[in-house]
């Protein structure tokens, strides 16, 4: 999943995909170079970031929609709102997308039920807190266990209203300290339990670039050490700024996969 920001604050590439030749330029060459959905956000959730209002949001999305669907009108397009009627204003006027919630809900009651009622593929992220201040003291008693608690009854409650296609994303960095995420990321294939898609998103994070002390844009090296790890702890889809890396990773990890597979079979 390769991440296109077009909001001017992101904590990595804010401001630089705000013409119709950066966006499409930085599209055409994530798919180019094997991303196969593309992940779209128009409101920065970047810790300490405060939320824009819904009219902004949809002023920032509407126009590069327009334009990506017109060129890449094959390609899988994830939206990273939070907001239910941005779906709806999205859906109506440009057809089916994944739906990206960094809330699964909690920041908007009517979410579960449009995507149930538009039957939209849904990614359910764990946040504590919200973006402004969710790296305030956030505190757990048992982090992999609470989200799974946390997962189950967001899904339970989506496959009561019929809602299928989902994936769930642990949210590193949304609401976690450094040794949190360390520790979701050692317990990650207890998510397995759930039978769905995992989603990770590490990519050049300051759970990085804090702990080795450095910036975002020399945090590319930590994030395929992480990827790597997460696709041997189960995750299904890395969330990544440098999607030609991230599928090195994906291939050098199948191939290492399979010759083992091949050794224990011989």
């Amino acid at each position: 999943m390769g991440i296109l920001n077009v909001t001017p604050d992101s904590f990595y590439d804010g401001g630089k995909y705000s013409n119709e030749k950066s966006i499409l330029s930085h599209t055409e060459k994530m798919l180019e170079e094997g991303a196969t959905i593309i992940d779209i956000g128009a409101n920065s959730t970047r810790p300490g970031s405060e939320f824009i209002s819904e009219s902004d949001e949809l002023t920032r999305l509407m126009p590069v929609l327009e334009i990506l669907r017109k060129n890449f009108s094959d390609t899988i397009f994830s939206i990273d709102t939070f907001r239910s009627n941005v779906v709806e204003t999205i859906t109506e006027n440009f057809g089916d997308f994944i739906i990206n919630d960094i809330s699964a809900g909690t920041f908007d009651n009517k979410m579960f039920e449009t995507i149930a009622e538009k039957q939209l593929p849904y990614i359910l992220m764990h946040i504590q807190g919200q973006p402004k201040n969710m790296q305030k003291n956030p505190t757990y008693k048992d982090i992999s266990n609470e989200i799974l608690k946390y997962f189950s009854e967001k899904v339970d409650k989506l496959k009561i209203l019929g809602v299928n296609d989902i994936i769930v994303d642990p949210g590193f960095g949304f609401g976690k300290s450094l040794e949190h995420n360390y520790e979701l990321l050692d317990k990650l294939d207890n998510f397995k339990i759930l039978e769905l898609p995992i989603c990770v998103g590490f990519s050049r994070k300051s759970m990085i670039h804090k702990l080795l002390n450095i910036s975002p844009n020399e945090s590319l090296n930590g994030t395929t050490v992480l990827n790597t790890i997460a696709v041997q702890n189960g995750a299904s889809i890395l969330r990544v700024h440098d999607v030609k890396e991230a599928l090195e990773t994906i291939k050098i990890f199948n191939m290492f996969k399979n010759t083992s597979l091949e050794i224990s079979n011989s």
